[in-house]
Formats: C-alpha cells, structure tokens, sequence
C-alpha cells in the first residue's frame, strides 16, 4: 500500500510540475509594457511549452494592448461629455497610439487564436481566451483602417501588415461566432483593393493577386479591382511564354466575367497582337451580333479596318463608336489618322484641304482631352493639318513644331 501510495504522489508531483508554467511565460505575464512583453515573446517564443502556453503569451500582448485602447477611449468619452455639458476640462487623445494599439490587439489575438484552438498538452482542445478576445477585438478592428491610412505614405510596408491583418482577419475563426447580419463588414472589398495596391507598390504580386481577388467579389470595387486584376497580370510581359499566360488569365476572366467590356477589349486586343486575328474578329462579330451598339467592340473593329487601311470603313466605325462614348482621346486620334492617311493618298490639293478641315476638329478635340498625350499621340497628325491649313509659318504650327521637339 505505501508503495501505491507512493507511486500516486509520484504521478501527482509530475502532474502538477507538467502543469506549472515555464520561466519563460512567468517573465512574460510579469512584463508591465506592451513593448517589453513583445520582446520576451518574439525571443522565447520556442521555450514555452505547448500551445496553451503560447496562446497566454499572445493573450497577454492583447491584454496590454488593450490597456491602451482603453485609456484612449475613457479620454475621448471624458471630451464628448465635455463638449456636451460645456463644461470640464478636454483630455489628451494619442490618436495614433490608440489606433496602434487596437492593430497591436487584433494581430495578436488572431495569433492567440491560432494556438489557443490547437490540442492542449493531453491532446484536448479547449480554447480559453477565443470568446472574449472576439468580443473585445471585433469592435475595434476597424480602427486598423485608421491607421492603415495614417501610416499609408510613410511605411507601405507597415500599412500593407496593417491592411492584410484587416482582411485576414475576417475569415479568421477567431470572428467565426460574430453574427454578420447584425455587424456586416462593409468595408473589406475596398480595404481588400487598398491592400492589393499596397502588396503592388511593394512588389509582392502573389500577396497582390490574393487582396484584389477578394475585392472582386465586392459589388463596390468589383469593377476597380478588374482593372486592377488585369493589369498586374499584364506587367513583365518580355516573353512570348508571359504574352500566352496573359492570354489564358484574361481567358479565364472572360469566362468568369462575360459581359465585361474590360476583359472583352483586352482579350480580342491581344489575340491581334499575338496573331490570332481571327479568334479577335470573332470575338468582335459576336459582341457586336448580340449588342450592336457596344462601343468597346464598335471602336476594336474600326481599328481592325484602320490597320487594313481600309479607311471609309474605319472612319464611319470610329463615328459610331464617338456616338456612344465621346470622351476617348484615342478614338479622336485614329480618327484623325484615318482622315489625313485619305489627304495624303488624294491627288487633288482641294480635296487634300477638305478632309484635313474634316480631320482638324477631332484632333483638336483628342488634344483638349489628352493634352499631355498619355493616351494618344495627336501631335504629329494634329501638325500635318496645320501645314495643309494655315502654312508652315503660321503660330498654331510653329507652336506645335516646337512641342514635338
């Protein structure tokens, strides 16, 4: 019996030493700073032991995050009663220390969640800080797009972990429980956008493609985050081999989104310069069967007729598709193309002067639109009118002789 007795003391003594916390967590729930807790955490992280142990090393960072957003929040309720009643003295606000507090809060709750869910040292899993870490840190996770935007210009770096925790978070089982009805996030496609932009700028494409994915299923962003999506896979194109997987990426974006012009205009543009003008014309002729109005398609089969210089034709397309959408200074260029390309093959010098008068208000017009030609190059067309009309001496063609040069 006294050795059973024995051997049940010896077992408690090693229940009771497996249970007590290690050195290392001790220091970190002694740390009084949110600075020196995280300290202690990120180099000792590996010496505490087991996932319950790390869970209250995150939740303790929490804790004091908190300690902070609390502060912040008591003083700018003290100034709202303030201003309310007229009397009192207003408190200090750290606004930017507050909305670092509550992104320092919400990304490591999440990481207080990650081991707070897993298997405890006998291989149980009871979560004990998810239900009041979801209920304090739901509130506050908006103000991460304060400081998201405070930050935006000075640290992209920063400002895309701030924008990525947002997001992140949304899916996280730490908010799992939280009811979306009552509490709708309205505001993850745009962060979800602005967070793409930022994964871009700081050349992280992966990150970038994953962010704009997400704000495409937003009915708000959708239509920028396309135009976003498309162009992140049309840079580096220095290979055939990039030309052919732009190709199948705006495939696939076609498929998922038929009726965009966006996609529909990329997609038959690349075929004509991959060449395949065939499957482009097809794409053309079918869009223009089942809407024959769709400015995109109306102004891609007037430059398809342009290119075969099959001018009459491109004109009359182009004049249809202005009919439409006049505010394309492109259009207004190959307008203007097509029409001095007629005054250059005509023989009559009256005609010559005709179709350059046709052609001078659409170049003017491209040139009022697009006056630094970032869209389309009007200059030398635009000059080629000035010489026919008003003589190589005139103002209008010196001036413009000089802005080419």
């Amino acid at each position: 019996m006294k050795k059973l007795m024995i051997l049940a003391l010896m077992m408690l003594g090693t229940s009771v030493a497996f249970a007590a916390q290690s050195d290392a967590l001790k220091a970190i729930l002694k740390a009084k700073t949110f600075d020196d807790a995280e300290a202690l955490v990120k180099s000792s992280l590996n010496s505490l032991v087991g996932n319950e142990e790390k869970a209250a090393a995150y939740n303790k960072l929490v804790d004091l995050a908190m300690e902070k957003v609390s502060k912040e929040q008591e003083a700018m309720q003290n100034n709202q009663m303030v201003e309310q009643l007229k009397t009192g003295k207003l408190a200090p606000v750290d606004t930017i220390g507050y909305e670092k507090a509550c992104y320092d809060a919400v990304l490591n709750g999440l990481e207080c969640e990650k081991y707070d869910i897993l298997p405890n040292v006998k291989g149980k899993v009871k979560p004990k800080f998810h239900d009041a870490n979801a209920n304090r840190l739901w509130p506050i996770r908006t103000q991460l797009i304060m400081y998201g935007q405070e930050i935006g210009e000075k640290d992209k770096d920063l400002a895309l972990k701030v924008f990525s925790t947002y997001v992140d978070s949304n899916k996280s089982s730490l908010f799992s429980g939280i009811d979306r009805s009552k509490q709708p996030d309205e505001y993850l496609g745009e962060v979800s956008r602005v967070a793409a932009v930022y994964a871009y700028q700081t050349k992280n494409i992966d990150l970038a493609n994953k962010y704009v994915d997400i704000a495409l299923e937003d009915t708000a962003t959708y239509k920028q985050a396309l135009d976003m999506k498309i162009f992140f896979a049309s840079q580096g194109l220095k290979t055939k081999d990039d030309s052919l997987k732009f190709e199948k990426t705006l495939e696939e974006l076609y498929v998922k989104n038929p009726g965009s012009d966006v996609v529909f205009g990329q997609l038959a543009s690349l075929y004509q310069s991959l060449g395949q003008p065939e499957r482009g014309a097809k794409m053309i002729e079918d869009r223009l069967a089942k809407d024959p109005n769709n400015y995109t398609a109306l102004a891609l089969k007037a430059q398809t007729d342009m290119n075969a210089q099959r001018y009459d034709e491109a004109i009359a397309g182009f004049k249809k598709a202005l009919s439409i959408k006049d505010d394309d200074p492109l259009v207004y260029a190959y307008m203007g193309f097509c029409i001095n390309a007629k005054a250059a093959a005509s023989q009559s010098v009256q005609d010559q002067k005709k179709l350059y008068t046709e052609s001078l208000p659409y170049l003017e017009k491209c040139r009022q639109i697009d006056p630094e030609r970032q869209h389309a190059n009007w200059a030398y067309p635009l000059l080629q009118c000035y010489y026919s009309l008003y003589g190589e001496n005139d103002a209008r063609t010196k001036e413009l002789e000089a802005l080419i040069k």
